[in-house]
């Protein structure tokens, strides 16, 4: 088998879902050459109950009852049979030659083990509104200025996101046996209405451990429908506070000689006045990213 693409959903919009299954079952790729499984990750109304895949010769729905977007992907990793898995998000509307270009991409790109997609576009049930236009890139709305590829960590400009997200098989098989060997790492993503984050960054770091690159391309291509309750301040300030607690975790993961650093009173002046020329959205946003990152240190174990 080719590929697997793989939707991991919980308590999903059922018009979004069928939407994105719409998406899939357009593919210009022939369903011979991949199979799809779609994790019912613990949904309150089952999704067997709700949808049909008999269109797919391959297709399965799988129900994963440990709640977290990591334990549905450790789930997909398991079940796989592809060299290649696609992950896609359950509100997003693959462009139709998505699947075949990623299968062209890792041919042409032998040395990359994580890619994804560079040109995003935000379908928006409710227009957001202007002050919080500098925010949106968390919501994974935009497109790449040009390809991007990089086997350095922390390039976030060449780490693709996890909508569309691209990985080897051999990649993802390592880092299930990460997750396993760390349980830490269930804490990073979503897990039922915490807005965690960076469990695609550590998929991506995984293989650059295994001496694989990573990469951005504008040729991938998708919608991504983004419903009202997505764009509002409330939202994205908790979506900035998860992803500052997860890049703080998945950082002391990494280096578990990390340690929080103790600013000194030059710091924190100049952090003062420095606040004294934010808009509010902005000064609420840096409360975001300091509760996130705090949080997370407390959660660490301190050593001297």
């Amino acid at each position: 088998m080719k590929l697997s693409a793989i939707i991991c959903t919980h308590n999903p919009r059922p018009d979004y879902l069928g939407r994105t299954i719409g998406a899939l079952r357009a593919q210009d790729l022939p369903p011979a050459d991949w199979e799809f499984l779609l994790i019912d990750n613990a949904s309150t109304t089952r999704v067997s109950d709700t949808m049909d895949l008999k269109w797919h010769p391959s297709a399965r729905i799988l129900r994963e009852d440990e709640i977290g977007l990591t334990a549905a992907r450790l789930r997909g990793i398991e079940e796989a049979r592809g060299e290649l898995l696609v992950w896609i998000d359950d509100d997003n509307l693959l462009a139709p030659d998505y699947l075949n270009r990623a299968l062209q991409l890792g041919q042409e790109w032998p040395r990359l083990g994580v890619w994804g997609c560079g040109d995003f576009t935000p379908e928006w049930e409710v227009q957001p509104a202007p002050e919080l236009a500098p925010y949106l890139d968390y919501l994974a709305v935009s497109r790449a200025p040009r390809d991007r590829w990089s086997n350095q960590l922390y390039d976030y400009a060449a780490t693709p996101a996890g909508a569309g997200l691209c990985v080897r098989a051999e990649v993802a098989q390592r880092y299930a046996a990460n997750v396993r060997s760390d349980p830490r790492r269930k804490a990073l993503g979503r897990t039922g209405k915490g807005l965690g984050a960076c469990e695609d960054h550590d998929l991506a770091f995984t293989a650059i451990d295994l001496g694989f690159g990573t990469g951005v391309f504008t040729a991938l291509r998708l919608t991504h429908l983004m419903p009202s309750s997505r764009v509002n301040e409330r939202y994205l300030l908790r979506l900035v506070e998860g992803h500052a607690y997860s890049t703080v975790l998945l950082m002391a993961i990494r280096d578990p000689a990390l340690k929080q650093p103790t600013p000194r009173w030059t710091d924190k002046v100049r952090r003062w006045r420095l606040r004294q020329k934010l808009s509010g959205i902005e000064c609420l946003v840096q409360d975001a990213r300091d509760r996130g990152a705090a949080r997370a240190w407390r959660q660490l174990p301190q050593t001297d």
